[in-house]
């Protein structure tokens, strides 16, 4: 059985000793299952302390960005072979804040995604819309250039596996959600173009869809009940243990 994935995008909303807290009240709260994967993304001066509290509880370590390369003169960048030394397993990569706030373009996006895969890390390709594209009726096309440009000459080995989220940058901390039905729809775009790239079995089995945007307990069943939508990024939601456990429970 495939598994579902919850991802905790904690982006730069807490402290260290917030992080640490919070990771705590976590791992007493949650226990591992076989059908949920469950990744904590905490900002990067807190990996190294988080990752000796879940190297025991099934919960996964994942950053929320990368350079793409190993090592060199690239003053404030993070290696992605550095991640996978202190024990991440997971990086997002192409986050609509950074698209947005810094000027990532979809060419470095690739080039990080390439990265992460040749260091054995999950990639989480974010791609989204903005609202004047939404409004413009732009957004399948905007979604499939994302996409594609991600994944031109990417290669996936035996060991490697993919995660592409579909985050509607209109409604990222909004508090609205879209419909579960349209998630779909933009998932089901986003499966035609992996097409172009993978064989079917390798999409069916190492390369999963995921939403993202105000997703919460009360929405996050009728997401994941869609055929093609496997797990949820999730961020305001997940800075409280309790919120979070709740959200893992729903999925059960």
């Amino acid at each position: 059985m495939a598994k579902n994935f919850i991802i905790a995008n904690w982006k730069m909303s807490l402290g260290h000793e917030q992080t640490l807290d919070l990771v705590d009240q976590i791992v007493q709260q949650i226990q591992p299952s076989d059908k949920t994967e469950i990744v904590v993304c905490p900002s990067f001066i807190s990996l190294v302390a988080v990752a000796p509290k879940i190297a025991n509880s099934g919960i996964k370590l994942g950053a929320q960005d990368c350079f793409w390369h190993d090592e060199g003169a690239f003053t404030g960048e993070v290696s992605p072979l550095n991640l996978k030394e202190i024990g991440c397993d997971y990086v997002i990569v192409g986050h609509s804040e950074r698209r947005g706030y810094l000027n990532e373009t979809d060419a470095m996006v690739r080039q990080k995604v390439k990265a992460a895969l040749e260091n054995n890390l999950v990639p989480i390709i974010c791609v989204g819309e903005t609202l004047e594209q939404r409004q413009s009726s732009s957004k399948d096309f905007i979604i499939m250039q994302q996409v594609n440009k991600a994944l031109a000459g990417i290669e996936l080995t035996a060991q490697n596996q993919l995660i592409i989220a579909y985050e509607p940058v209109w409604v990222i901390g909004s508090g609205q959600a879209v419909e579960p039905s349209e998630a779909e729809h933009t998932t089901q775009v986003i499966r035609q173009v992996l097409l172009d790239y993978f064989p079917l079995e390798v999409i069916n089995k190492r390369i999963h869809l995921l939403y993202g945007g105000s997703v919460n307990p009360l929405n996050i069943r009728e997401f994941l009940s869609q055929p093609t939508i496997v797990g949820a990024l999730v961020g305001g939601a997940s800075l409280e243990a309790k919120i979070f456990w709740q959200l893992i429970k729903a999925l059960e």
